[in-house]
């Protein structure tokens, strides 16, 4: 009898929906959660605060990205592979020990240079000790909610990265706004809400990996400790073996995504960086639809490309790309239509990034075109490519940003995440057309919304 799959159900497909619609519904909280802090940042403080507020936590993010190093995916494909073996405990310890040692390091790099970081950012004094105060939580947050993913559960991904770390934040810097605190304090309060959840994901954790006295599922009473990807054996240098070469591509992904707004602050200062961040939030709704996509499709890419079935992967690549076009067109040409409707929203100051967002708008509707061809790249295989990708792509965004944003502010910004996304888009629709004959549209593309094209 096959064996059942780490999400504990006999339908794959059934739980791959459930687990996607959980994933999708974690995302949007996620994203109403951050839309409306920026809305209420906006519509509450000067632009100069605002912009410092946004410019310390992305910065902040995009800290805790890269000194995530990428565990968190370690420990899903890990735990995924043997969810009740006892081995799961040594995996997750050897994850934590040397992120929480490198994210309580860069605490206190970042609470020792303050006075620099507020030099160089714009951003008041006391902001950066209190984010500090609250790093390693944020790190470890990430790392432990997509551990619970590996054992086969989305309910943790819900209910503390979809609803509670969202609402918490929402919730506590509306009172702050309300009770007219400062700026250090409106940071902390944004940060906070990733401490009660580093917790709770342990507690859910503690509960349900094996001890390590347990023996593992049908190999009688050996093996408690060990743990194998692979052929390589197990503890710390076996899971680092596997997730070491992906923690620099996540930590340049961090970096590109979050480093527009930091730039526009070091380079124009904090009033720009917050029309552009303002101007640039509406992104994130556009976003939820690839995330959904990508969630249930991945799997069924690497199955079709492993197994040398070009023709089911072209019919999954055209098919997604057409939904990708069909979901969120409307919004980002929407979004150019109305903006100098909805910018005014964040308030006055806010009005001027009308060119912004159709930037924005127009970069997105050619990156959808593309479909998800870097899922497609590393589904093939290929994650040195996708590596070296983003890297170019991160280091178009800064050339141009460089070059733009003294003289245009956060226009030139927009401009260089526009170069760099397409740079980002462009360089694996050129390698997976060359080297598989897939291309975003083709003869797939017309039913792609056939009751057959959508059960494919």
């Amino acid at each position: 009898m096959a064996p059942m799959s780490a999400l504990g159900t006999r339908r794959p497909g059934s739980g791959l929906a459930r687990g996607s619609l959980a994933g999708l519904a974690a995302a949007g909280g996620g994203a109403a959660s951050q839309f409306l802090i920026v809305l209420l940042i906006t519509r509450s403080l000067d632009p100069d605060a605002a912009g410092a507020f946004f410019t310390a936590t992305a910065l902040c993010l995009m800290l805790a990205g890269i000194l995530r190093l990428d565990a968190g995916n370690g420990l899903i494909y890990a735990l995924a592979r043997r969810p009740r073996e006892p081995s799961g405990r040594t995996v997750l310890w050897a994850a934590l020990t040397p992120v929480a040692t490198v994210s309580a390091l860069a605490a206190c790099a970042v609470t020792i240079f303050d006075a620099e970081l507020a030099e160089l950012t714009g951003v008041p004094d006391g902001v950066w000790p209190a984010l500090a105060a609250t790093l390693p939580a944020v790190v470890l947050a990430d790392v432990l909610v997509s551990a619970t993913r590996g054992l086969g559960s989305m309910r943790p991904t819900l209910l503390l990265d979809g609803l509670g770390r969202p609402m918490g934040q929402l919730l506590l810097v509306a009172a702050g706004v309300l009770v007219g605190t400062s700026l250090p304090i409106l940071t902390a309060a944004w940060a906070l809400p990733a401490v009660p959840a580093t917790v709770l994901a342990a507690v859910w954790l503690r509960r349900h990996l094996p001890g390590p006295t347990a023996p593992p599922l049908g190999h009688g009473g050996g093996g408690t400790t060990a743990f194998r990807l692979g052929r390589a054996e197990g503890g710390m240098a076996a899971f680092w073996r596997y997730t070491g070469p992906r923690s620099a591509a996540a930590a340049i992904q961090a970096v590109f995504q979050r480093l527009d707004i930091v730039i526009v602050a070091v380079l124009a200062g904090p009033a720009p960086a917050a029309v552009y961040t303002a101007a640039t939030r509406f992104k994130v709704v556009g976003q939820l639809a690839n995330q959904g996509l990508v969630q249930a499709v991945q799997p069924h890419l690497v199955r079709a490309l492993a197994d040398g079935d070009l023709a089911r992967a072209r019919r999954l690549y055209q098919t997604t790309t057409m939904w990708l076009v069909a979901l969120t067109w409307p919004i980002w040409l929407g979004y150019a239509a109305l903006a100098p409707w909805l910018l005014p929203l964040f308030g006055p100051s806010y009005a001027d990034g009308v060119t912004i967002a159709l930037v924005l708008s127009g970069t997105m509707v050619v990156a959808t075109a593309c479909g998800m061809v870097d899922v497609v790249l590393i589904a093939s295989g290929r994650t040195a490519a996708s590596l070296v990708n983003t890297t170019c792509a991160v280091a178009v965004t800064i050339v141009v940003d460089v070059l733009l944003v003294p003289s245009h502010g956060a226009l030139g910004a927009a401009l260089g995440w526009s170069a760099g996304v397409l740079a980002k888009n462009a360089l694996p629709l050129v390698q997976i057309s060359r080297r598989y004959g897939l291309r975003p549209f083709g003869r797939h593309s017309a039913s792609a919304f056939r009751l057959r094209g959508v059960a494919a």
